[in-house]
């Protein structure tokens, strides 16, 4: 990488904004918000409904031509300019300064229900310290539901009388478990010698009269969410003090680990980065020696006919572009904001590819990991593999803590899985409020000599905003945000991102600005990001966009019963606006500009919108004359200092 040009630039950014201490801060920063918790629990889930190796394919294809395109384009633009999402689209493009602010919001609102999942695993990190896992076996007491079923507690009735089972907390005879469900104890007893249940017109097993609670299950519902028979969303309940104080000790961490900004961040992903590769590799070597899990890893990678076949379906391709595109997390802001923080000649290009690809790397990895355990479940169960899987939080929060009863001291397990999780959801978590408290800086400079204070107020105001996810019915508002915030309008910000740049800014600019940084592609590269930029990437995010309304299905929750509660209509229209509200500030962000342009006597034509204004400069330039010009404590130079190549006169 080149110097000549950047030493000045660089030390002119350190006073400004700050920088990354070395280049190993910023990639695995980059890597931490890469690979998540979605890499653990989603992915799985979806290579098992879509198939296993079928899913495979889809997903790394969609990587190349979605995923990949989208995570470079971004850090070039941070790189570049040296700024989050709101200062950037404002100055590249006038008309879009709205993005930003789109980008801005959909991270605001995961960044709530976000940091709720963290406590989730800070309260079950503690729980595990029990000198028996609280969810091994089910219990006695009110928390405990009537059909919450444990094999070995099955086994202790069945062995002190062939005609008992467990049911209720305690060993109940089958004639009065059928009796309750309205039928009759049948003649006949099944394979293993239990009785059966008669109908009327045929002998039902007792695993088919009622459906059955795993402890986890029951643990995770009843237990740590505190779900009552009337929870609903007219009647949510009061708050779990211990589920506020999760929520508080979650929040305390991002505020600690963030207070000094990236140079303090920068230093904790040494850990939180690398910790969950560990532990996969640990979790990986104890679950290859499981009984079951060579059926779970055959279920996961070996193909067949009828899997195969899938790949003519919309929906495996729709499904792959979607976890791609949320594992990598363009869009969001996060991306544009690590590498704003970049000195001017990083190889971001290098960088992308490989971060890319390592993510992409660890969701296969994780997947061999999850499904050996999953194997080895099913063969306890004696189910096959496809019954036992669970997608979203209950494959992290229900079956996985239901694994690791079954292994030697499970509190070690517990506490590395639950570790794993915290590391996993902390480095997402770190840039998302990362590019909060960034772009409150970057919209107020003088804020910047005060880092600390902000980093503490958003803390405050996450913490507050996620109490409504620590009632007692707290797992709708979680579900409510977690169905509709990162959806339609990330889509959207992604669609009108990639055109702004290669349309309106021009994609011969763009190249320019990557050639400027000291990047060199080679040409077969070239061809690919611009064929990808230009036509490939936008066609695909389209279809993604028509896909998820075609397929869309109202929000719903787990609730206390074993049936999923359906949100009202009135809520769903609550999502739909939380979903939508990007898009809302985009357009609110055109009427202002074109308001805000006349009041100032700027041009308010179509070009003008659409083309740099005089602040738009790389950092290195930016920044080279704010020095001599005695104006350190400005963000820009606003007519002294106009980059003229990307002016509304200049043609592309």
């Amino acid at each position: 990488m080149g110097k000549g040009k950047a030493e000045k630039g660089d030390v002119e950014e350190e006073v400004e904004r700050g920088n990354w201490d070395n280049q190993c801060d910023f990639f695995l920063s980059c890597l931490g918000y890469a690979v998540g918790l979605g890499n653990v629990w989603r992915f799985p889930y979806l290579c098992y409904e879509h198939g296993g190796v079928t899913f495979l394919i889809a997903y790394v294809t969609m990587l190349l031509i979605s995923g990949l395109p989208l995570f470079f384009l971004e850090l070039v633009l941070g790189q570049y300019a040296g700024k989050g999402p709101i200062k950037l689209f404002g100055r590249i493009a006038p008309a879009f300064k709205g993005l930003g602010y789109g980008m801005l919001m959909i991270s605001f609102l995961v960044v709530i229900y976000y940091n709720m999942i963290i406590a989730w695993t800070i309260y079950y990190t503690f729980a595990g310290f029990a000198s028996e896992l609280p969810w091994t076996y089910c219990g006695t007491g009110n928390l405990t539901s009537r059909d919450c079923f444990q094999r070995d507690q099955e086994q202790v009735c069945f062995n002190a009388s062939r005609d008992d089972t467990f049911w209720d907390k305690k060993c109940t005879s089958v004639s009065d478990v059928c009796d309750h469900f309205g039928m009759t104890e049948a003649a006949e007893r099944d394979d293993t010698d239990r009785l059966q249940c008669n109908n009327g017109s045929m002998d039902i097993l007792l695993n088919r009269v009622y459906p059955r609670v795993s402890p986890s299950e029951d643990y995770f519902k009843r237990t740590m969410l505190g779900l009552e028979p009337d929870s609903s969303w007219s009647n949510m309940g009061g708050l779990k003090w211990e589920l506020v104080l999760c929520l508080a000790a979650a929040w305390t961490i991002v505020c600690l680990c963030l207070i000094k900004g990236v140079q303090s961040s920068g230093k904790v992903v040494y850990f939180t980065a690398l910790f969950p590769y560990l532990v996969l590799v640990i979790l990986l070597i104890r679950g290859l020696t499981l009984d079951g899990a060579y059926d779970g890893i055959v279920f996961y990678v070996v193909p067949t006919a009828e899997k195969m076949a899938n790949l003519g379906k919309i929906g495996v391709w729709s499904a792959a572009a979607t976890q791609i595109f949320y594992s990598l997390g363009p869009s969001f802001g996060g991306l544009i904001t690590l590498s704003s923080y970049n000195k001017f000649t990083n190889n971001c290009h290098r960088d992308a590819i490989l971060i890319a690809f390592a993510n992409c790397g660890t969701s296969i990895f994780a997947g061999f990991v999850i499904f050996s355990i999953i194997g080895f479940m099913a063969k306890q169960a004696d189910l096959p593999v496809d019954e036992v899987i669970k997608g979203g939080p209950g494959l992290a929060f229900i079956a996985y803590p239901e694994a690791v009863t079954q292994m030697p001291v499970p509190q070690l397990w517990s506490f590395l899985f639950f570790g794993m999780l915290i590391t996993l959801g902390l480095d997402s978590q770190f840039t998302m409020t990362e590019t909060i408290t960034t772009a409150i800086m970057d919209q107020y400079p003088n804020l910047r000599a005060h880092k600390g204070k902000v980093v503490i107020f958003a803390s405050i105001i996450g913490f507050i905003l996620g109490l409504t996810m620590c009632t007692r019915g707290g797992i709708f508002m979680f579900e409510l945000i977690n169905w509709y915030s990162a959806s339609w309008g990330l889509l959207i910000c992604a669609i009108t991102e990639i055109i702004v740049i290669m349309y309106a800014y021009g994609w011969r600019n763009f190249l320019e600005n990557i050639e400027e940084m000291g990047i060199k592609l080679p040409a077969v590269m070239k061809y690919y990001w611009l064929s990808m930029w230009m036509v490939v990437t936008p066609i695909v995010l389209c279809f993604v966009l028509i896909m998820n309304f075609v397929q869309y299905s109202p929000a719903y929750s787990p609730s206390y019963t074993q049936e999923n509660y359906y949100f009202p209509t009135g809520i769903q229209f609550l999502g739909w606006i939380m979903a939508l509200v990007a898009v809302f500030f985009i357009l609110i962000g055109v009427a202002f500009q074109i308001y805000n342009r006349k009041k100032n006597g700027k041009p308010t034509d179509f070009k003008s919108m659409i083309s740099p204004n005089e602040k738009w400069g790389s950092a290195l330039v930016v920044n080279a004359v704010k020095k001599p010009m005695g104006l350190d404590n400005q963000t820009y130079v606003k007519d002294e200092f106009s980059y003229n190549k990307y002016s509304a006169d200049t043609t592309y």
